[in-house]
C-alpha cells in the first residue's frame, strides 16, 4: 500500500487514497461543491501547481485562475448533480507565460455505497503534441500532393516532348524500317502519356474504370486513328473501382491489344470495329478487346511476335490471369481472365497474337 501522499485532504478516504496514490496519470478528486480532495502528482507536475496547496481548493482557483472555465464549471456541476458525464471533453488551457494547451477530459461521479458525499473523478490527457504532430502530418501530405502534381506536369510535358522528337525523326529518315519502329515508339510514348493523364486527374484510392478506359480509349484513337468513321472504337465496362495499381495495369493492357488491332486488324484501309470490354464478378473478372478485322493471320506474311506480346504476357503473368485468343472468323478477341483457377492447369498462358 502506497504512503499517504500530503496532497490528499482526508487521510481517511480511503478510495482517494487508491487511486491518487498509485495513478502516474493527471487526476483530480472533486467533492460535490468542486473542492479539491486529492490530486496526483501527476497533475501538479503536468500543470506546474504546487500539490501542498492545492487540497480543498475550489477546481476553479487552480494555478493562476486558468481552470476558471464556466462550461466546465457547469459541466462538473451536473455531473455531481448525477445529471451527465464528462466523456472526451476538449478543452484549450492557457496558462500565463506558457504556450497553450490541448486537453481532453473526463469526469465520472463515484458511488460509495450508502454514503451521501459525492466524489467526482477528473482525468486529464494532454493531446497537445499529438495534435502538432497530426497538424504536421497533414502538412506534408498537403506538401506531397502539390509535389506529386508538379511532378505529374513535368511528366506530361517531358512525354510530350518525347513524342514530338520521335515523330519528327519519323518524318525525316529514308529508312521505312526505321520509320515504323519511330512511329512504334512514338504511339507508345502517347499511349504512356494517356495513362498518365487520365492517373493524374483520378482521385486517390480506387479508379473507377468506366471513365478511365472511356478517356483512355479516346486519347488512343486521336493519336492513332486517321478516319474514325472508318475504324470506331467502343469501351463497354460495369461499375467497377479497382485500386490504382490495378487500374495501370489493365490500362497497359488495354493500350497494347487496342494498338495491336489497330495496326494490323483492318490493312488496306478496312474498315471495321474495335471493343474494350471489362465486367467483374466478386474478385472475379474478365477483359476483352475484341474486332471485327482480317483475324490471325495464318500465313508467311504473319507478323512476327514483338514488344507488345511480351508486355501482355508479362502484365497477365503479374494479375495472375491467363490469355485466350479467338479467331472469331471475322476478327479476334483477346481476353485476360482472372479468377482464382485462372492459371490452374498451366504454367504457361496461350500466346498472343503479333502485337
Amino acid at each position: 500500500m502506497p504512503s499517504v501522499p500530503t496532497n490528499v485532504a482526508d487521510p481517511s478516504d480511503s478510495l482517494a487514497l487508491a487511486i491518487v496514490a498509485s495513478s502516474d496519470v493527471p487526476l483530480l478528486l472533486l467533492d460535490g461543491e468542486l473542492k479539491v480532495v486529492a490530486a496526483s502528482e501527476a497533475f501538479c507536475d503536468a500543470f506546474a501547481i504546487d500539490c501542498r496547496g492545492v487540497l480543498g481548493r475550489a477546481a476553479s482557483a487552480l494555478g493562476d485562475g486558468e481552470w476558471d472555465i464556466p462550461q466546465l464549471k457547469a459541466l462538473l456541476k451536473a455531473t455531481a448533480a448525477g445529471l451527465a458525464e464528462i466523456k472526451g471533453y476538449e478543452l484549450e488551457l492557457r496558462r500565463k507565460d506558457a504556450e497553450p494547451r490541448c486537453l481532453v477530459l473526463n469526469a465520472h461521479k463515484l458511488s460509495y455505497g450508502e454514503s451521501e458525499q459525492v466524489r467526482i473523478l477528473l482525468a486529464v490527457t494532454d493531446i497537445t503534441d499529438a495534435r502538432i504532430a497530426e497538424e504536421l502530418k497533414e502538412g506534408l501530405l498537403r506538401e506531397k500532393a502539390t509535389l506529386l502534381k508538379e511532378l505529374q506536369h513535368r511528366v506530361a510535358n517531358s512525354l510530350q516532348i518525347i513524342a514530338s522528337v520521335l515523330m519528327q525523326s519519323a518524318r525525316t529518315v529514308n529508312s521505312e524500317e526505321t520509320r515504323a519502329h519511330l512511329n512504334d515508339a512514338h504511339n507508345r510514348v502517347m499511349s504512356v502519356a494517356a495513362l498518365q493523364k487520365q492517373l493524374s486527374v483520378s482521385e486517390a484510392g480506387d479508379v473507377a474504370l468506366k471513365p478511365y478506359f472511356n478517356q483512355l480509349c479516346e486519347s488512343i484513337g486521336a493519336s492513332m486513328i486517321r478516319d474514325h468513321d472508318q475504324i470506331q472504337l467502343d469501351v463497354t465496362t460495369d461499375d467497377s473501382r479497382v485500386e490504382a495499381s490495378l487500374s495501370v495495369s489493365l490500362g497497359l493492357v488495354v493500350t497494347e491489344l487496342v494498338i495491336n488491332a489497330i495496326k494490323h486488324a483492318f490493312p488496306a484501309d478496312r474498315p471495321g470495329n474495335i471493343r474494350v470490354e471489362y465486367a467483374a464478378t466478386g474478385p472475379a473478372w474478365t477483359l476483352k478487346v475484341s474486332d471485327d478485322g482480317i483475324g490471325i493471320p495464318t500465313n508467311d506474311d504473319a507478323p512476327a511476335s514483338g514488344l507488345g506480346t511480351s508486355i501482355v504476357s508479362a502484365l497477365a503473368k503479374q494479375l495472375d490471369a491467363r490469355i485466350t485468343v479467338v479467331d472469331c472468323g471475322p476478327g479476334t478477341t483477346v481476353s485476360l481472365i482472372h479468377s482464382r483457377l485462372s492459371l490452374a492447369g498451366s504454367d504457361e498462358a496461350p500466346a498472343v497474337a503479333a502485337v
